[in-house]
């Protein structure tokens, strides 16, 4: 049985040429850090320039999922305009749909000339998906030609067994190109890496009260489950043999380690709870850990500040950077963190090395991927989100959440449990207080305090009666200051206000 609808081949004939032009590209990308796929060159693009009430749609949407979201989209246009080729190449249009392909894989190496590390040869994957999918458009018109008909009229088992084959060899592809660098990466991560030991191990931690309270956030964050909030489309494969960590700037004395010489270092252990600016009040992405890794403020004494230096800018493998005061080098423990929750730190969370500083929020002092770290001026640089139209300064706010019931629930009548965390990173957790509709605020039991740096837990138990009522929760830190029910957005630093929730009590 034929298959005469030239309209109907053309464009999926189309997706297969697009879709191996990227797979080839894929496989390119195991060659290289400094390679990347087209579809992640132009994502790091529109991070890049991407509107603030977009980013905050696409977290509060799409949460730890929005670079997914983001890489779906963009696959999903190039889908699109892959069906618009063919369907151009094969109604004699050819001249318009080279004109769309060499546009877009122009458009594609342009934006990987930006990518962090770019050089040259970053053109490479862009120009071999263009290539590749030119020379599968003209494999099957030369097909047609040979065959005496037209792509429309070729046999319905020729067609899917091409297609079969080409498609094959797309998944092929981009296997051996993804196995590469997971491979890489696992090795890296996993195998090549032995922890120090700290010179004077935490205590160990106290039984979980979420182990008897069930929906309760465990005391620490597990890493499969810890946030992750970054610029990166593609998790930077780091050679951790190759990986340099510099130190420089306004210094007198700039500083270069190998990740042995400073991992070799003395490290200790600091249990801290960090934070996302784009938390929304009750949100998650917010997380506690046990991490090991290395004195920060030790490292820059030792590369000697100069007295005009006001700001420690981290710079990531990727191109991301974040800057925060140097006087929040007062003794709290911000580290170069190597490890989390007793391994290495997952690539996600940025191995081989990053920055840790307790109560400030991430977007100012968590770089991840750590390549350098600059002593400047605040007047001199700006990190990556504050020409966005964040704060500077950015201290984790004193915030609480309810972890169950959730909100939208219905529950049986009778003994209830509240429970939640509640966090302010160096200033500690003294109380929490739950009010149901408009009764008068009750005291909540506090889990254990770990330190001052991380959340607490805390319950309260409630006999719950039909209807329709409404929790809230507020906290106190240790200077004695009480969340306000005031809302205030996130931007430019951070939400504020009471977690509530709704729940229906049947």
């Amino acid at each position: 049985m034929a298959i005469r609808n030239e309209e109907r081949i053309g464009p999926l004939l189309g997706i297969v040429s697009v879709a191996a032009g990227l797979a080839s590209a894929q496989f390119i990308t195991s060659f290289g850090t400094f390679l990347n796929n087209p579809i992640v060159s132009l994502g790091n693009r529109v991070i890049d320039h991407i509107p603030f009430s977009i980013k905050e749609f696409a977290i509060s949407t799409f949460g730890t999922n929005d670079k997914n979201a983001l890489v779906v989209s963009i696959l999903l246009i190039v889908l699109g305009l892959s069906a618009i080729i063919g369907r151009l190449y094969f109604s004699k249009n050819k001249t318009k749909a080279s004109i769309l392909i060499y546009t877009l894989a122009g458009l594609a190496a342009l934006a990987s000339l930006f990518d962090a590390g770019a050089n040259p040869f970053s053109l490479l994957p862009s120009v071999v998906a263009g290539v590749i999918t030119v020379l599968i458009l003209r494999m099957f018109e030369k097909k047609s030609i040979a065959s005496e008909v037209s792509v429309g009229e070729w046999d319905r088992r020729d067609l899917f067994k091409t297609v079969g084959i080409i498609g094959a060899s797309i998944i092929v592809a981009t296997s051996i190109g993804k196995f590469f660098q997971t491979r890489t990466s696992t090795q890296l991560q996993r195998l090549n890496v032995i922890l120090p030991k700290p010179l004077k191990f935490l205590p160990t931690p106290p039984t979980d009260p979420a182990l008897t309270k069930p929906g309760l956030s465990t005391l620490f964050t597990s890493n499969e489950e810890f946030y992750r909030i970054d610029t990166a489309i593609s998790v930077p494969n780091i050679d951790v043999d190759s990986w340099r960590l510099k130190i420089g700037g306004f210094v007198g004395k700039p500083l270069e380690f190998t990740y042995k010489e400073l991992s070799a270092r003395p490290v200790f252990e600091l249990d801290d709870t960090i934070a996302c600016v784009s938390n929304e009040v009750g949100g998650t992405l917010v997380g506690n850990a046990r991490w090991l890794g290395v004195r920060l403020d030790d490292l820059i004494k030792e590369a000697q500040p100069s007295s005009t230096a006001d700001q420690v800018m981290g710079y990531s493998s990727d191109g991301f950077s974040a800057g925060f005061p140097l006087a929040a080098l007062d003794g709290r423990d911000a580290m170069i963190a190597i490890g989390m929750n007793g391994e290495p730190l997952p690539l996600e969370h940025g191995f081989p090395a990053r920055i840790i500083v307790p109560g400030l929020y991430g977007y100012v002092s968590a770089t991840k991927w750590l390549t350098f770290i600059e002593l400047t001026r605040f007047d001199k640089r700006q990190g990556y989100w504050v020409p966005r139209g964040w704060s500077a300064l950015a201290p984790i706010k004193t915030q609480s959440r309810i972890d169950t019931p959730h909100n939208g629930e219905t529950i049986v009548a009778g003994k209830v449990a509240i429970a939640g965390v509640a966090w302010a990173p160096t200033r500690g957790i003294t109380r929490v207080e739950v009010r149901v509709n408009s009764e008068p605020w009750r005291d909540a039991t506090l889990g254990p305090e770990l330190a001052k740096t991380t959340w607490r837990q805390w319950w309260i138990d409630w006999i719950a009666t039909p209807g329709h009522p409404s929790i809230s929760v507020r906290a106190t830190d240790g200077t004695g200051v009480t969340q306000s029910s005031n809302i205030v957005p996130l931007a430019p630093n951070g939400a504020e206000g009471w977690h509530t929730i709704s729940v229906s009590v049947s």
